[in-house]
């Protein structure tokens, strides 16, 4: 997996704590749980910026993922404290293209790597649009904030 040679213009930091329910036989965080943890990073790194999922989807924008890519190098075990990292490197458009490291407070290896591509889409029409301008102007905020 590559990530763009460049530095990020959006970079978020969220903690989670792998649960018990979570892991599979062998105690390690079961691979099908990595796309939530970064659904709820993502989540958290949007609201970071003063915009919500939940009113974006009021106001008639959904934001389905298009693309996911995941590659894991280490393992995660139960109570495992997770930092999980947001990349954001361009500002969205149509897409809003987000990158992920996941790290645990054991190891400041790289436990899994990921990217997940979404689209902006009309409710309504299930036609691409672009991003809100009020989700635009949240993340240009912030930067230059």
């Amino acid at each position: 997996m590559e990530f763009p040679d460049k530095q990020p213009i959006i970079e978020y930091t969220h903690r989670l704590r792998s649960r018990y329910g979570e892991t599979d036989r062998m105690g390690y965080a079961y691979y099908g749980r990595y796309l939530e943890y970064f659904e709820v990073a993502r989540t958290e790194m949007i609201r970071s910026y003063g915009l919500s999922y939940r009113e974006m989807e009021d106001s008639g924008v959904m934001l389905p993922v298009i693309h996911a890519e995941l590659e894991y190098k280490m393992p995660i075990t139960y109570d495992e404290e997770m930092h999980i990292k947001v990349m954001v490197y361009d500002m969205p458009t149509v897409r809003l293209q987000t990158f992920y490291e996941v790290r645990t407070s054991a190891s400041d290896k790289v436990h899994v790597f990921g990217e997940v591509s979404l689209c902006f889409m009309d409710r309504e029409s299930r036609k691409p649009l672009r991003a809100p301008e009020s989700f635009l102007q949240g993340i240009q905020g912030q930067l230059n904030g």
